[in-house]
């Protein structure tokens, strides 16, 4: 359990809590319902042990009961995050980026994949920054900063998607990042051709069906 400190500034007036810090982030992403404050106070200074008042309370947050206040101060505040944790969460991405290069990507010089510890080495060489967004967002930034210590291309599959006007709104963000070509038709269907890693193939079509209920019809182009 890792202790840490959530804080909120309302009416010029700052409020904090000790919270545990894996239970306050997935309180704060909506993944639990459940929150501990530690002590069960609010503070003006948690390092001081300066404790806010009920008045301050009430006037800032319409109630003084802490349960209430914390969870406020949780979903609309900071949480400061660990060193520790900011490394753990580093060390992950990391890891999901070298998981995602040794199964989608090929040495074209061999046609062989490269594996961890080299796309590893390759990484630190170049000296990526790895952010803190979805990893297939940021593939083709890091590719083009790796190309330059190994040779690597991205394995990749082409299809061409015909999807209903009912259901264009909620996939189009899906395969916006992916999408070649586009064609509406007159009914407000979409026509479009994707370009998508050979190892997402099945993620990406689950995605796609589960929210579309298989209506998508799709058919592979051989390049």
């Amino acid at each position: 359990m890792t202790q840490t400190t959530a804080r909120i500034k309302q009416k010029g007036k700052l409020f904090e809590i000790i919270v545990d810090l894996d239970e306050a982030l997935k309180f704060k992403k909506g993944e639990s319902n459940w929150l501990e404050v530690g002590g069960d106070r609010i503070f003006k200074d948690s390092k001081r042990g300066d404790v806010a008042s009920k008045n301050d309370l009430e006037e800032c947050f319409g109630t003084s009961d802490v349960s209430e206040v914390a969870k406020k101060i949780v979903k609309n505040g900071e949480i400061l995050l660990t060193q520790e944790f900011r490394d753990e969460e580093r060390e992950n991405r990391i890891k999901q980026v070298i998981d995602f290069l040794v199964r989608n990507t090929i040495n074209p010089q061999n046609n062989r994949p490269h594996t961890p510890e080299r796309i590893k080495s390759a990484l630190e060489e170049a000296h990526v920054n790895i952010k803190n967004v979805p990893i297939e967002n940021q593939i083709p930034e890091i590719l083009e900063q790796i190309m330059k210590i190994i040779p690597i291309k991205v394995e990749s599959k082409k299809f061409r998607l015909v999807i209903p006007a009912v259901y264009t709104g909620k996939i189009y963000n899906i395969i916006n990042s992916y999408k070649e070509e586009e064609n509406w038709m007159n009914d407000g269907s979409l026509e479009v051709v994707v370009k998508i890693p050979a190892g997402m193939t099945i993620d990406f079509f689950d995605k796609l069906n589960s929210m579309a209920h298989g209506a998508i019809i799709s058919e592979e182009i051989k390049e």
